[in-house]
């Protein structure tokens, strides 16, 4: 701990001299002075820690000698002595805030050296007790600020918890990214700082250092006419040096306010410590927020690349699909054109054109639901009508990959509510993971039956099933069983399932192969 510095003023010689050798002898660093009004310019140049004071001296007393030494340096502690003590001298004392009192003479070194200790430690008792008055509400204000993760909002509360707690007028928040040399301002209260003093902020940031200005009082004479010249009363800068973080927090009272204390200083670097947790968690937050619309946005390309997959897959059937009531319009018009047709025979082959047209634009139009991102109105939808349908569409993919297809419908299969093409990608994505289950073909087993509350259709295939290890990861994203899986066919059928209010689970241990039990409700 730092020797404690007493300065002694007193307008007796002797009495001075008499103190002076008294304390140094007890380890104190001690002054002494003579004349008040010295001692009054000595205080606005030297930090004291403690001023023992003589009441009675002419021209000025020790009681105004004591209000100069308050309003220069706050923290010090005050101790006065006199020769004429009486309760009015001891009330006046305690209503100035002075920290002691000793009659002269001594009869004893020891009550000089005494009544020092003592005035010390209640001054430092008096600090301390401050400290913990304006260190409480700090509490409330870590919770406020880490509460907002927006950073704006949250400079502004941070300006906002500054002015209040320091009770000052001006508040700023200055920044300097890592390849930047100046620091730049981010948010101010009151003004910012003047190009003279924005010097100081990468000094400080340099040395790692708080600094404590007043305009009145001790310290570096240039860094007080630049407050005086900015009609600031005093001023504290504060830095907060982090491997994310290069900040520095600024705060000033005006010239009418009381000067600042080291009570606030530390004040200061509590709430700068918390404003820079709340940066940084409000930095992060903004950073994960950000990762997570890129994966949103990752997910949605490869949600829809899936899709588009099992569609390219697709292509060879559809082609065929397309393809033949093509070739059949053809040929009836072909056909109608000749001049010896019979008009009945003509109508004949008109009819059956316009029978593979509507065939044709039905196929369009679910090619279109299918392609067609967004889709989500509910319609009746027929099961057994569409399952039917993706089969025939499938038919020439299935016949090659050798796979042959039993549909079995176990009872009439009601209309249910749903969005047609989403529930068609789900029967495809089915039927095509069965169909890679089986690369040297097999038997896939599709039944439907009614239940009470909705329809139930399972699909079965004679592959080599899924591993007891891996079936609980089957429906996660990017999961895949098979080599080159983009692990999303599961995924979406899965969600688009649980968004109709039914549930697709893989039931185990009903082999051989996989067994998916998918369940549809008659609501939608």
């Amino acid at each position: 701990m730092e020797t404690p510095f007493v300065f002694v003023v007193d307008d007796e010689p002797g009495i001075a001299l008499l103190c002076s050798r008294l304390l140094t002898r007890a380890g104190y660093k001690v002054q002494t002075e003579t004349n008040p009004h010295q001692a009054i310019d000595y205080l606005k140049d030297n930090k004291i820690d403690l001023l023992l004071v003589d009441i009675r001296m002419p021209e000025v007393d020790g009681f105004e000698v004591i209000q100069h030494a308050q309003r220069l340096q706050p923290d010090a502690a005050m101790l006065i002595m006199t020769g004429h003590g009486t309760v009015e001298t001891a009330i006046r004392a305690l209503r100035q805030g002075v920290d002691g009192l000793i009659l002269k003479p001594f009869s004893k070194g020891s009550e000089l050296i005494d009544a020092v200790k003592l005035a010390l430690a209640d001054s430092q008792q008096k600090r301390d007790a401050a400290r913990t008055q304006a260190l409480r509400p700090l509490f409330s204000v870590t919770e406020s600020l880490l509460s907002e993760t927006r950073r704006e909002p949250l400079l502004e509360l941070i300006l906002n918890a500054i002015c209040a707690h320091l009770h000052c007028a001006h508040a700023a928040c200055y920044h300097k990214k890592r390849d930047e040399k100046s620091f730049t301002l981010l948010a101010a209260r009151g003004g910012e700082l003047s190009p003279k003093f924005l010097g100081l902020i990468t000094q400080i940031a340099e040395s790692s250092a708080p600094l404590l200005i007043n305009a009145v009082g001790p310290g570096d004479s240039t860094l007080r006419a630049i407050l005086a010249n900015l009609k600031l009363g005093a001023a504290i800068l504060v830095p907060i040096l982090r491997p994310n973080m290069h900040m520095v927090l600024y705060a000033a009272r005006d010239v009418d306010q009381p000067p600042l204390r080291e009570s606030d200083l530390e004040l200061f670097q509590i709430l700068a410590r918390q404003a820079a947790a709340a940066l940084e968690n409000s930095r992060l937050y903004a950073e994960q927020l950000d990762y997570v619309h890129k994966i949103e946005e990752s997910q949605k390309a490869l949600l829809q690349a899936e899709k588009m997959a099992a569609a390219g897959r697709l292509s060879a059937s559809i082609a065929h699909e397309v393809n033949n009531p093509l070739q059949a319009v053809q040929n009836c018009m072909h056909l109608a054109g000749r001049e010896d047709l019979p008009d009945e025979k003509r109508k004949e082959y008109f009819d059956l054109a316009r029978t593979e047209l509507e065939r044709l634009i039905l196929t369009v139009r679910r090619m279109l639901d299918f392609y067609r991102p967004g889709v989500t109105l509910l319609e009746e939808v027929d099961l057994a009508e569409m399952l039917q349908y993706i089969l025939n569409l499938m038919s020439k993919q299935v016949s090659e990959s050798n796979v042959k297809v039993i549909i079995d419908f176990l009872g009439p299969i009601p209309i249910i509510k749903a969005v047609g093409s989403q529930i068609q990608q789900v029967f495809i994505n089915l039927i095509l993971n069965a169909m890679d289950a089986m690369p040297e073909g097999g038997i896939l087993n599709i039944k439907t039956r009614p239940l009470k509350s909705g329809v139930e259709i399972t699909f079965q295939d004679q592959g080599k099933g899924i591993p007891a290890e891996k079936q609980a990861n089957i429906f996660e994203p990017f999961f895949s069983t098979k080599d080159g899986g983009t692990g999303l066919g599961l995924t979406v059928s899965y969600n688009i399932i649980t968004a109709h209010g039914g549930t697709l689970e893989l039931i185990p241990e009903r082999g051989p192969g996989a067994y998916f039990r998918l369940f549809l409700p008659t609501g939608g």
